[in-house]
């Protein structure tokens, strides 16, 4: 199986439902129980350094990421399923984590 993470972003139009603890409970209980979760976490803010540039705030437009094991990019779409991100009409981005060699 391959690794996948998905990219929860801060754009969603139903914040209510975004931040329903009961609702995110329920979707990491689902992760759990797939046997494919491979860690996940809420991203703070931050700070963008470049050398020989400013440092600069970093955008907010991401808020959290998942990780978890899929056989395809097609199969992990299946975990969009119970995503509070994706339920209150946010983007979900998902991208596979490449073995590094």
């Amino acid at each position: 199986m391959k690794s996948f993470i998905l990219f929860m972003h801060a754009d969603t139009r139903d914040q209510a439902l975004a931040n329903d603890g009961q609702k995110w409970g329920e979707y990491f209980a689902s992760l759990h129980a797939s046997g494919c979760f491979e860690g996940g976490s809420s991203i703070g803010q931050g700070i963008k350094f470049r050398r020989d540039h400013p440092d600069e705030p970093s955008r907010p437009d991401l808020g959290g990421f998942v990780r978890v094991r899929a056989e395809s990019l097609a199969d992990a779409t299946r975990f969009l399923a119970k995503n509070p991100i994706y339920q209150a009409g946010g983007t979900v981005e998902i991208r596979e984590l490449p073995p590094d060699e």
